[in-house]
């Protein structure tokens, strides 16, 4: 096993499609606010940049691949951090629409979720607030009545189209275990190769709890499902992000921070992207972990160079 694979990747997760502007001011929204928020986390430590697009008109998530186009060549140009797209975009996008950035920038990574779910939001209107936009309510409400959609068939669309034909290497998000059991499925026909990297969710409405005892069940039965074929991360939403991310590092796994998981940084507001990877940065740093640059990263996950992008 190389050496890189004993230090751990920091993935940042800018913008999302979750948190709203009137949540936090310091949401980048327009393609400027995201390419110098990818920018700013690269130099503080991340080698991983998971990127969603926002309408700059009213920071609603866009799937247009147009304004993904106004921030990816600026970060490419600026960092060596890999570059790793959505194929989630919202909850309430059709699957072409969340594919389309995707298929035109042919990326080192994409996301992709393991399964439809449920994926609920509305719990953040019960927070009183002054809202900016007419569609932040509306958005987080109608996630009361829609499902994430996934199914087996767009699974296997999304690992043909972006995976085969186009040589992008996949964060596998989990956000349950029969997620785990999906993704050995599409391992076993072949249509997933390689070392994997799997992103294990906690604490989204309609998936796993943020509970330590998940985090050890998830990582038994990977090892069960993939043995040593897999580096395994972790996400956790909101006020669970640094606690669980802790742990998982402590347990030899990598970690995700962002925007899109987490709007503070400890008790307060975060102001960037860039504070909550220096932060976790220096508890890895106390626990005497290294943090692995973006070439380890590429040489750990099998990805193919940001030479080999179309943007």
């Amino acid at each position: 096993m190389p050496m890189s694979s004993r230090k751990v990747i920091i993935t940042c997760a800018i913008t999302g499609s979750v948190h709203t502007p009137s949540m936090s001011p310091h949401l980048p929204v327009t393609p400027d606010q995201i390419a110098a928020q990818s920018i700013a986390a690269a130099e503080a430590g991340a080698s991983i940049l998971h990127l969603h697009a926002r309408d700059p008109k009213d920071g609603r998530p866009s799937a247009d691949p147009a304004i993904f186009m106004q921030f990816l060549p600026r970060i490419k140009q600026s960092t060596d951090a890999v570059i790793n797209i959505t194929t989630g975009g919202s909850s309430l996008m059709k699957l072409e629409d969340r594919l389309a950035a995707a298929l035109a920038a042919e990326p080192e990574m994409c996301s992709l979720n393991m399964g439809s779910m449920n994926f609920g939001l509305y719990p953040a209107l019960d927070k009183p607030r002054e809202w900016q936009h007419d569609w932040e309510p509306k958005l987080l409400e109608a996630t009361r009545g829609s499902i994430f959609q996934n199914t087996f068939q767009d699974i296997e669309n999304i690992l043909v189209k972006l995976g085969q034909e186009r040589g992008a290497r996949f964060e596998f998000e989990c956000y349950d275990v029969g997620h785990l059991y999906t993704l050995a499925h599409f391992r076993d026909r072949g249509l997933v190769t390689g070392h994997l990297f799997i992103q294990f969710v906690f604490g989204v409405l309609g998936g796993i709890g943020a509970d330590p005892e998940n985090l050890t069940h998830m990582k038994r039965i990977a090892d069960k499902l993939f043995g040593a074929d897999y580096s395994f991360s972790v996400l956790a939403a909101g006020r669970h992000q640094m606690p669980m991310i802790t742990i998982a590092a402590a347990m030899g796994g990598n970690v995700r921070v962002g925007l899109e998981d987490s709007l503070y940084d400890g008790r307060a507001l975060a102001k960037s992207n860039a504070d909550q990877v220096r932060r976790i940065r220096s508890i890895l740093e106390g626990l005497s972990l290294e943090i692995a640059t973006p070439a380890e990263a590429r040489e750990r996950l099998g990805l193919k160079g940001g030479d080999r992008v179309a943007f």
